[in-house]
Order: structure tokens, then sequence, then C-alpha cells
């Protein structure tokens, strides 16, 4: 339901602007650009759909793999002390917990492609426990919730678009990056977990939460020890090496057991183009949704009137030029990547807004895109609290973003 408001807050928004641009300003090219944006975002939603389909084959093959090689079984046991206090509904040693694991360790590594495949594969199986199939259950909202929220590791995609558009070091907002998703994932799961009332202060989640801190703490400490070079180096080999381990290990997995890993890779990779052409529909009404936003000038009068209200109150305004990024990314991940590309192109990527918007783009996950393919993957309409929680978790995530941009840059 909430979904559906949104949508229709897109289109009627758009034909305010639009129409105003028409009147006051004799603006005759705001609806052909208006519907020339709705057959372009089609045309890319369906794109993107099928560029997913050879990436989900081959993840939901490995991890059929895996569950027939008795990994995931097992990655779900070891899970369960922790996974059953944040997903109580869910029984415990449930193999969907290692499914889960498997998608949000992917998104720590910043594993846009694996990350996919993976959540659906995850939502399939949340659907099974789920009463209500046109509704969303508690587990599905607290997993996209984490989903959104985007707690990312080693952000090595960012690095890459930085080093391409000639930053001196690629890798300078690793640390603030990384303390501004951890807020972004906190605030989500403390958020998720208040509406669910699900009890936080256990041994086992306090001593989880605390443990994550340290190792926060500890990366900050020794990526801050390391040159670019290599802070370079190490994040992007041990991204990959770790990604193809997973993969080795699962096969690995599957010979131990005896199975015929070739059949059970074929077996799950069938259920990728299935899953890629059921994601479609919701694909294409969200991404036009976005682009007709866009397209109108909504959103760049939404930006003139943010600039006027900071100065409005004497505030530096230094941040409004990266704030595209922050508002787009919610919306749409390849949207708010070109509106990183264009502020580091714009302001320069060693700028204070060429680094915010770096930083933005890698402290939160795009929620709307999210919720409508994971959602739509299993046939989900009304979403009930996941919106508010995830929109929560991106609002802490750019509040953090602007916080550590201007500790460590301003």
């Amino acid at each position: 339901m909430v979904l559906n408001y949104i949508w229709i807050a897109f289109f009627v928004l758009a034909f305010l602007v639009a129409a105003g641009k028409l009147i006051l300003l004799g603006d005759l090219t705001v609806f052909p650009a208006i519907m020339q944006s709705t057959f372009d975002t089609s045309k890319t939603a369906f794109e993107i759909s099928l560029g997913l389909t050879g990436v989900l084959s081959l993840w939901m093959g490995i991890m059929k793999i895996g569950e027939q090689g008795g990994l995931v079984n097992a990655l779900a046991r070891w899970l369960s002390p922790l996974f059953s206090r944040l997903f109580p509904d869910i029984p415990r040693n449930h193999p969907v917990f290692g499914n889960i694991f498997m998608n949000l360790a992917a998104n720590m590594l910043n594993l846009d492609n694996a990350a996919t495949p993976l959540g659906l594969k995850a939502m399939e199986g949340l659907q099974e426990l789920n009463p209500r199939k046109d509704t969303a259950s508690n587990p599905m909202i607290m997993f996209l919730v984490l989903n959104t929220s985007g707690l990312t590791l080693i952000p090595v995609s960012i690095m890459v678009y930085r080093a391409q558009m000639g930053a001196a070091q690629s890798t300078d907002v690793f640390l603030p990056l990384l303390l501004a998703t951890f807020a972004s994932t906190l605030t989500g799961l403390i958020v998720t977990s208040l509406y669910q009332r699900i009890n936080l202060f256990n041994r086992v989640l306090i001593s989880t939460l605390g443990s994550l801190c340290l190792l926060v703490a500890g990366l900050v400490w020794a990526v801050s020890q390391l040159s670019r070079e290599e802070v370079d180096l190490w994040s992007t080999s041990l991204a990959n090496i770790l990604l193809f381990g997973i993969i080795m290990t699962f096969i690995a997995a599957g010979v131990r057991k005896r199975i015929n890993v070739y059949d059970a890779f074929i077996d799950g990779a069938k259920g990728g183009f299935e899953t890629a052409v059921r994601i479609i529909p919701y694909l294409v009404a969200m991404l036009v949704g976005i682009g007709v936003f866009r397209a109108s000038g909504a959103m760049e009068l939404l930006m003139e009137g943010i600039t006027g209200a900071v100065r409005a109150c004497s505030g530096d305004t230094d941040f409004v030029g990266a704030l595209p990024t922050a508002l787009m990314k919610p919306l749409s991940g390849s949207g708010a990547r070109g509106m990183m590309v264009d502020a580091m192109k714009t302001y320069g990527p060693d700028s204070f807004a060429g680094r915010l918007s770096s930083i933005f783009q890698g402290s939160t996950d795009t929620t709307f895109y999210i919720l409508a393919v994971y959602f739509g993957s299993v046939g989900v309409k009304h979403t009930r609290h996941a919106v508010a929680c995830g929109l929560m978790a991106d609002a802490a995530g750019i509040l953090a973003a602007i916080g550590v941009a201007y500790l460590f840059f301003g």
C-alpha cells in the first residue's frame, strides 16, 4: 500500500511541476522529456532484468549445490542462536538462515551482482514460512531493512569510480563510508526491532553488536596503517578471493556429500530465468515513476528548495551539491551512481561534494528498488512497516555521512 502511494506521488508531483513549467515558463520540452523518460526507463528495467538472468542462474545454481551439500543447513545451525532472536518467527536451524547470511555477506563485500540472487533465494524461503502470502511477514521486513541499510565493509566499486574520475586518493572515503554505513545498519536494526517488539537486551544480541563495533573499530585502525596503494590492493583482492572461495567451498561440500554437482547446479540455475522474468513488471513500475519524477524537474526543484532553506538558516551549503546522490539512492542504484559521477565531474572527485557523494553512495542501499524487486519476486503486495523502517535507516545513513564527511574533510 505504501509503495502504491509513493508511486502515485511521483506522477502527481511530476505533473504539477511540468504543468507549472509549461504555463509559467512556456517550456514546451518538459512533457516530451517526461514521455521519453517513460520509454527509456521501461527499456532500462527490461535490460536490468535481462542482465540479471545470467547472474541469477549462476548463484541460484551455486546455492542449490550448497543446499544439497549440506552447507546451507550447517550455516543455519551456526547462526541460529543470533538469527533466532532477530527473526523469532523462523524455526531454529531453518535453512533460510544460511541464505540470509550469504546475502548479507555479499552486501558487506559490495558484491551487488552476487547479493541480489542470494537475497531473492532467501525471500523464497521466507515466503514459504509466511502465513499470509500477499503480506510482508516480520522476518521479511527485518531481512529487507538489513539489506536496504547497506552495511558495506569493502566498497570496491566506489573506489574504482573515484580512481576513474581522477581522485588523488580513491580510498580516502573508506573510513567515513564504513562509519556511515554502520550507523545506517544499526539504526535499521533497532527501529525494526522496536516495531516488531524484539528484545535487543539479551546476551547474544548485545555480545554480537558489541563484537561488530569492535570489528569496525579494528578495521578503521588497520586501514589507517596502510597506504592508499595497499588499501586498493587488499580490498579488491580480498573481495574477489572471498567470492571465488565461496563458490569453491560450495562445490567441495557437494563433492564431499557425493552428490552430482553439475546436475544440482543445472537444477538451481533453471530458476534464475523464471525469477528474472517475474520481477520485470515491478522494475518497470518503479523505474518509470522515478524517471518521470526526474524528467519533470521535480528533483531539481527540491534541491533548490533545500539550498535556500539551508542558506536562510545561515548553514553551510557545501553538502548540498552531493544531496542528489543521497536522495536518489533509495530510489535507484544506477541513478544514484550517475549522480555520484556527476558530482565528482562537476565539483571534482577530491572536493567536499565529490567525496560526500561517494560516501552517500555506499552508506545505504536502494530501498525502493530492493522492496520492489524482492517483494515482487514472491508476490507480496502489502509491505506494512518495511518502507518506514528502511527510510529511517536511510536517513540515519545520510546524516551520519554528512557528519563524518565534515569530520574527515570539512
